[in-house]
């Protein structure tokens, strides 16, 4: 037996786990493997996305550092601008406030942020 840990997926808390569900799978290109009424699971090339659906739900705000963010998901991408354009048309909200030129910040439906990302990062030396 093993001490390794490894992880096995990220659980969102929303107020409709299928919807949310529906919308990762679009934008990522996964696949919905499981759903009940308050739980849906995802599965594509970069792992396994878990959504549950939680009575009273809140979502955060960005950026205040009042609220908290409960959980926010980076994906990386080749073009923004494709990719931009295309979570727009699924329903995503892009945010006013964005942190640099190679990462644009966005929410779902349920409020969660979410960022696109490029390997398109100045070096720092």
């Amino acid at each position: 037996m093993s001490d390794s840990i490894v992880l096995n997926s990220a659980t969102l808390d929303c107020p409709d786990a299928g919807r949310l569900a529906d919308f990762y799978a679009e934008i990522t290109g996964g696949k919905v493997t499981f759903r009940t009424d308050g739980w849906a699971t995802i599965k594509g090339s970069g792992g396994r996305l878990n959504f549950q659906t939680a009575p009273g739900y809140r979502p955060p705000t960005w950026p205040d550092d009042a609220s908290s963010m409960q959980i926010h998901l980076d994906f990386d991408v080749d073009d923004l601008d494709a990719t931009d354009a295309r979570v727009l048309a699924t329903g995503a909200r892009k945010f006013e406030n964005q942190p640099n030129e190679h990462c644009l910040v966005f929410a779902h439906s349920a409020g969660h942020p979410f960022c696109l990302s490029t390997d398109d990062v100045p070096d720092q030396a």
